[in-house]
């Protein structure tokens, strides 16, 4: 158990990871960390990081029958919550986890407390105690606030419960507290949070590189990517009518490091990718408050920055374009054009544009660019000038409007069977889906 000295970001086991219970992401991170763990034969320590969620995602009540009563947040707020149950749902299905969206935000750090009075009496009574409090929880049949509810679970663990009402309201608050302030003053946001040999992930979509440095490094470092399951591949003909389309915006990172995979998918399946021109507005850029929810958004900006800079370095590409105001609306139009030639065509545009704007710095918003690379992908250019000013504008506007009905908020979005997945993590799911008889 952590003293008064503890080290938000070291311990003596290989791996740290911080969850809580009300995030339905840790949920789902849950099981595939231990089975890593247990598979590699290693450690992991489980620490509690209470979310406050409010400070940076609104805050909202609903009644009984699930109608919201009480909401402080903005309509992107909403999208972002709304598209966030939609995706952890999906996930859980493939794992018979249930996850039911909660009727208000939870104070959990008397959950967060409990887990500290379990991981004292061992790691079974641990990661017994984890998995009785998110099951019950996530089905709305737990009160994660009531002490006597939490004593349950953790005799239900095999933990002994004497004296634990009085850690709760004593030592172990103190403990709870002193962990939730070092962690975030060392930039901990989020949850799950995992550190490993000096690196920091925010997400179980960065297992499959945990694991890589967990194992040595060998070879190259994998791509995010989130768990699938395995199915047999749909007869070729069966293959030849899936469609897949992928919503991008030029001047976005993610996009760009979506790309080589999402056409190395396609091509292996025999399909093509309808490609869509989306223009994402961009974060706004952290304040330099000192409250807890410009802090928040600085953390979270400055581990993004860290995260996409190492993911762009492990494919060769330079980050000089991120954090550069860019205007990618002549690109989006350009594609739009090349778009009408045919999916060959389009796809040729799209890599040449994201090669030169990425790898040579080259402007978006540079009318010759665009030009040379519609030429080069054998699109005319008598005609886009015109197409640029006035039609164009109404299709990709029309695009964007129906991309934004769908709940896309940001690219890459994957569109398959009218659903929408946001982020290249999703391809091996989608992968499944595609090749499913």
């Amino acid at each position: 158990m952590p003293s008064v000295e503890f080290d938000p970001l070291s311990s003596s086991a290989p791996l740290i990871v911080y969850i809580d219970y009300k995030s339905p992401y840790a949920y789902l991170a849950v099981d595939p960390t231990v089975a890593m763990a247990d598979e590699l034969g290693i450690e992991v320590d489980w620490r509690p990081f209470t979310l406050d969620i409010p400070s940076y995602l609104g805050s909202a009540k609903l009644n009984k029958e699930g109608k919201v009563v009480e909401e402080k947040r903005t309509a992107g707020q909403w999208t972002r919550v709304k598209y966030a149950y939609h995706d952890v749902r999906r996930y859980g299905s493939l794992r018979g986890i249930i996850v039911r969206g909660t009727v208000k935000i939870w104070d959990t750090s008397l959950a967060g407390i409990g887990m500290l009075w379990a991981k004292a009496q061992g790691k079974a009574t641990l990661l017994s105690y984890i998995h009785r409090i998110y099951e019950p929880f996530w089905k709305r049949e737990l009160d994660v606030e009531d002490v006597a509810a939490i004593e349950r679970i953790l005799d239900a663990s095999g933990a002994h419960t004497k004296r634990f009402r009085e850690y709760a309201s004593g030592e172990g608050r103190a403990l709870h507290d002193t962990i939730q302030t070092r962690a975030f003053d060392a930039g901990i946001f989020g949850v799950p949070t995992y550190l490993v040999d000096g690196e920091r992930f925010f997400g179980r979509e960065h297992l499959p590189r945990i694991r890589w440095i967990l194992t040595g490094r060998k070879g190259a470092p994998p791509d995010t990517a989130y768990e699938a399951p395995s199915v047999a591949r749909a007869p070729a003909d069966v293959m030849a009518g899936r469609k897949l389309a992928v919503a991008i915006d030029f001047k976005s990172p993610y996009a760009c490091l979506a790309i080589a995979p999402s056409i190395a998918m396609a091509t292996e399946l025999g399909i093509a990718i309808d490609w869509l021109p989306m223009i994402v507005t961009p974060s706004e850029v952290a304040a330099p408050g000192t409250d807890r929810a410009s802090r928040h958004r600085r953390y979270r900006a400055d581990y993004i920055e860290r995260d996409l800079r190492r993911y762009l370095a492990d494919r060769g590409i330079p980050a000089t374009a991120l954090n550069r105001p860019v205007d990618s609306t002549l690109a989006a139009l350009g594609l739009l054009w090349a778009r009408r030639q045919g999916p060959s065509q389009a796809q040729a545009y799209v890599q040449r544009v994201f090669d030169g704007h990425w790898r040579d710095a080259t402007d978006l918003a540079e009318a010759r660019f665009i030009e040379a690379s519609l030429t080069a992908t054998g699109t005319p250019v008598s005609g886009f000038a015109a197409f640029a000013q006035g039609e164009g504008r109404d299709e990709l506007e029309r695009i964007n409007s129906q991309l934004r009905e769908r709940g896309s908020f940001e690219v890459p979005t994957y569109v398959f069977d009218d659903d929408i997945y946001i982020g290249r993590q999703h391809l091996p799911l989608l992968r499944a889906r595609l090749c499913q008889a």
